[in-house]
This record gives structure tokens, C-alpha cells and sequence, in this order.
């Protein structure tokens, strides 16, 4: 029997989860919403709502926990990412950014950076709006995802 390829969605402010429902949908794929308020999500029997209760990191530590080789974590949260990759999950952020070994190190060295600067008073700019081409790159990303998943043995 395979291990089942699972979608964990850090969904706080993720403009993506109807792609990813979309994807998951066409490949028959469970995915778990994880969020600490109400999302609304579809009401389809492999699509879970997960309410976790309010605090720093506690939606970060439910999808942690539960990252393994087989699932795929949809997050812009760079040290949530990097949890999962070590936990042998696959990673990818909401412009289609694929969060791997080779590149965790430099986007968490990045990230502790801006959080220095922004801690020392510099004006950082925020994020790029998000925009149809990010849409597109993440909608192949995870496709490509999944399919590297199904070749390596994982299924629905």
C-alpha cells in the first residue's frame, strides 16, 4: 500500500487555497486548512477545516507535526518551511516558490535580515503584490509537486 500524498495549507492570509483545491481536486488529493480562525472552506469530503487555537506559531506546530515525506506544506512562513523540509515534506510558497534544502538556508538568512532591520528601525518594503503570474507559477509548482510525489512512489 502507498503512503498517501497530503496537502497542508498554512491558510492566514494564503491567496491561494482555491488552486490548491482545484489541483488536489483533479488528482484526488486530502487537504487539511489549517488556520487559528474560521475559514471557509468547500464542503467536500477531502477538504478539512483545522481550527487550532489562537497563539503564536500554533497553526506552524499542527502542520509541523504532521509534515513527512509524502506531503506537500503550501506556506510563505519561511521557518515553518524549513520545519518541513527537514521533516521530508515537500514546500512551496504562494508565488510558486519551492522551499528546498538547497535553498532554505539562504530564504531564512534573508528573512532574519529584514527582521533585524525592521527590529533596528529601517523601513523595509513588504512583499510584491500578488499577481496573476504568481498564480500561474504556483499552480504548475504544485502540479509538478504531486507528480514528482506520484513517480517517487507516493499516491492518493
Amino acid at each position: 500500500m502507498t503512503t498517501p500524498i497530503t496537502i497542508f495549507v498554512d491558510a492566514d492570509a494564503c491567496p491561494v487555497k482555491d488552486e490548491v483545491y482545484r489541483v488536489a481536486g483533479r488528482y484526488g488529493l486530502k487537504v487539511f486548512v489549517v488556520a487559528n480562525g474560521f475559514i471557509n472552506v468547500p464542503k467536500e469530503p477531502m477538504i478539512e477545516r483545522v481550527i487550532v487555537p489562537a497563539g503564536p506559531d500554533v497553526a506552524d506546530d499542527w502542520i509541523a507535526e504532521r509534515a513527512a515525506p509524502g506531503s506537500i506544506v503550501i506556506t510563505q512562513d519561511v521557518p515553518l518551511a524549513d520545519r518541513c523540509i527537514k521533516a521530508g515534506a515537500e514546500v512551496i510558497g504562494n508565488t510558486g516558490r519551492a522551499y528546498t534544502t538547497a535553498s532554505i538556508g539562504m530564504a531564512l538568512a534573508t528573512r532574519n535580515l529584514m527582521d533585524e532591520l525592521r527590529s533596528a528601525g529601517q523601513t523595509t518594503r513588504g512583499p510584491k503584490p500578488f499577481s496573476p503570474k504568481d498564480r500561474s507559477a504556483f499552480l504548475s509548482a504544485l502540479d509538478q509537486a504531486v507528480v514528482r510525489l506520484k513517480r517517487a512512489g507516493f499516491g492518493a
